[in-house]
This record gives structure tokens, sequence and C-alpha cells, in this order.
């Protein structure tokens, strides 16, 4: 699942990647728009499932689960700290999943308790839970 997907390119990469069943979400009605063009051109419409929905409102109610979650919300989002305890406590990970949050410096989640590794690229963190 690709959470907070703007225009589609983190989930256009894992097709690119081989992935045959991709997730992403994203609110924006341009965002939205920009992808349903891109997997019409791309002829993926039975890989890439794009849905016009709030990030968080499908956490909240899917029953399905992922191998993998990428999370790339707005670095100022509100509610950006609970995406980990709102992955975890909803099981939408399978067994061995993983979930990778995009953020900025200022955040740290190194004692979550499911946080296992930082990578940092310039301003641009990622943190991996497991």
């Amino acid at each position: 699942m690709d959470m907070f997907a703007g225009t589609g390119s983190i989930s256009f990469e894992f097709a690119s990647r081989g992935c045959r069943n991709i997730t992403s979400i994203e609110i924006n009605p341009v965002n939205f728009a920009f992808m349903q063009k891109i997997i019409k051109e791309l002829e993926i419409a039975g890989v890439l499932h794009a849905l016009k929905y709030d990030s968080f409102k499908f956490a909240e109610n899917t029953k399905t689960k992922f191998d993998l979650i990428f999370a790339d919300p707005p670095y100022d989002h509100k509610e950006l700290e609970q995406i980990p305890d709102l992955i975890f406590e909803k099981a939408l990970l399978n067994p061995d999943g993983l979930l990778i949050l995009e953020h900025s410096k200022e955040k740290d989640f190194k004692n979550h308790p499911r946080f296992f590794e930082n990578r940092k690229y310039g301003h641009v963190n990622f943190s991996f839970f497991k």
C-alpha cells in the first residue's frame, strides 16, 4: 500500500519492479486524476488500484493486510506520529510485513517498539518498522 500516494511515483515504481497488487491511497482530486490517467496509459489497472480516499480513514476501515506499506504524509501533518501505531493496532501488515514512513529530520521514531532502522538522505528520513 502506498499511503498519501500523491502523483503515484512510489506506486508506479512498485509496479515497475514487479509488484502485482498495489493499493494507492490519495485524497487530492488533481493527484488522483493524474494517477488514473497514468494507470490507463500504462495499462496496469489490474495491478495498481488507486483509491480517492483519506489514508487514515482507509487504514481504520480496511480488512486487507499488506506486505509493505509506504507512508509519505505531508511532513507537517498533525497525525504523522500516529501512523505507526495505527498500522500496528489495525494489524495491517502480514507477519513479515514492513512499514516505511518518510518524514523530516525533526521526527524521531527510535523509541517506538516496532522501529528497527532509520535511513537519512539529505533532509529526508525513512523510518522502518516491523
